[in-house]
């Protein structure tokens, strides 16, 4: 999964960037690589690990991870293809989610693009620039909709009354992702790729003064705005988790302790970030590995199993689901085996997240 870590110039998304990229190369036993100079890729937090691996005496943990993209480049007419505009909406097409980082602090040195501090207006530029993107799409697909019209399929007359709502509520200043679908039209919505529509967590950026600091102004803005839009909020301070992602990890519990802090912040946005996104993680225990695997809610356990291997889902007999908690409880697979805890579960079980998965295949 990616998402895209978005904001006007100096409003701390290169700093916050900088933290993530960083933090991921300093977990030497987990995936992480920067694949581009741009992109970085970080474990998702999940004390369950650590816990299921001393059950089995695992040789290594591996959590599952979040791909973040850097994407650079926006202006103001951005969607007109102005600076890097027609690149940084292309970018923005590819990731599953937005991270809009969002300036919530004042600083005589760093100067602000529009030499304000107003992060409502900021959350509208950008903004904007998706929705006259997605305007522009919806146009050029609803004027195809209407000439296939005359072919007299009803599907057409459907799309292009999808289209045209759509069209009205772009118009009027709103991002897809506040309107309501049903689940065939929510089908046609997701074939579209429209920017609008992406799920969108705006990372509150504060000084290192505000950090515990309920009352800071700027983000009951960005909170408020963010409600309005179907979207979600962070509260993080960018400066601090960069200097926390180049401590050794011995050091990093004292330093957030220093804030007042009881975890980083960019744990608690990856985490949010993998909810937003409707994942679960199933995990798989033994000697060799104990290993956290990432699935959307609603996965059934044959496909489940094909996030291993493609053969475990082809072969698939049957899952056998110990929930983490009750493993723990019993101390390990075979207690649980023996106290009538391991559940045997066929091709129509949906998959819960914390379950611990044993499957049964043959090919």
């Amino acid at each position: 999964m990616k998402l895209g870590v978005v904001g006007l110039p100096n409003v701390g998304k290169s700093t916050l960037f900088n933290a993530i990229t960083q933090a991921g190369a300093e977990i030497a036993n987990y995936p992480f690589c920067t694949i581009e100079p741009n992109v970085g890729v970080v474990p998702v937090p999940d004390e369950r690990l650590d816990k299921l691996a001393a059950l089995y005496n695992s040789k290594k943990i591996t959590p599952t991870f979040l791909r973040f993209v850097d994407i650079a480049g926006l202006v103001k007419g951005a969607s007109k293809g102005e600076g890097l505009g027609n690149k940084f909406l292309s970018h923005i097409r590819e990731v599953d989610a937005i991270v809009h980082v969002v300036r919530c602090f004042s600083d005589s040195n760093v100067t602000h693009v529009n030499n304000k501090v107003d992060p409502v207006s900021d959350m509208q530029t950008i903004n904007l620039e998706l929705i006259f993107a997605d305007i522009e799409t919806v146009a050029s697909r609803l004027n195809k909709a209407i000439t296939m019209q005359k072919t007299g399929d009803k599907k057409y007359k459907i799309e292009t009354e999808l289209l045209q709502r759509i069209s009205a509520h772009l118009e009027s200043g709103q991002p897809v992702r506040t309107m309501t679908f049903d689940e065939e039209e929510q089908e046609a919505v997701n074939g579209m790729f429209l920017l609008t529509a992406k799920p969108v967590i705006y990372a509150a950026n504060i000084s290192e003064e505000d950090i515990g600091n309920d009352d800071n102004p700027l983000v009951k803005e960005v909170q408020e705005q963010a409600a309005q839009e179907n979207a979600e909020t962070l509260v993080i301070c960018a400066k601090v988790e960069e200097e926390l992602s180049k401590l050794p990890p011995d050091d990093k519990q004292m330093f957030l302790e220093s804030y007042g802090i009881g975890e980083s912040g960019l744990n608690r946005l990856v985490k949010k970030c993998y909810k937003l996104l409707h994942l679960i993680s199933f995990l798989t225990a033994g000697e060799k590995e104990t290993r956290a695997w990432t699935i959307t809610e609603g996965t059934k356990a044959p496909q489940a199993a094909g996030k291993i291997h493609t053969d475990f889902e082809k072969g698939f007999i049957r899952a056998e689901i110990v929930p983490y908690e009750v493993m723990l409880q019993m101390g390990g697979y075979n207690q649980a085996k023996e106290h009538g805890k391991v559940r045997s579960e066929g091709k129509d079980y949906v998959v819960k997240d914390g379950d611990v998965v044993l499957f049964r295949f043959n090919v």
